[in-house]
């Protein structure tokens, strides 16, 4: 395959782009959810959850699902 192949379109640039940015963005507000909540709030120990938040969309995603107690 030659290199002009391999190259994303403009528009798949963008796209890829958002969703990298959507990405950053739920980590971020699992981070700031997870600092600001009181432990007693969380489950398990909060360190646990700094690298399982790390994991690209599964890991925000189980923290919201999972790390918070209701």
């Amino acid at each position: 395959m030659s290199d002009e192949k391999k190259q994303l379109n403009p528009a798949g640039q963008v796209a890829m782009g958002l969703v990298g940015l959507v990405q950053v963005v739920f980590a971020f507000l699992a981070f700031w959810d997870l600092a600001h909540r009181d432990a007693r709030e969380v489950a398990g120990p909060k360190p646990v959850w700094i690298p399982v938040i790390l994991v690209n969309w599964i890991g925000p995603a189980s923290y919201f699902l999972f790390g918070i107690k209701r």
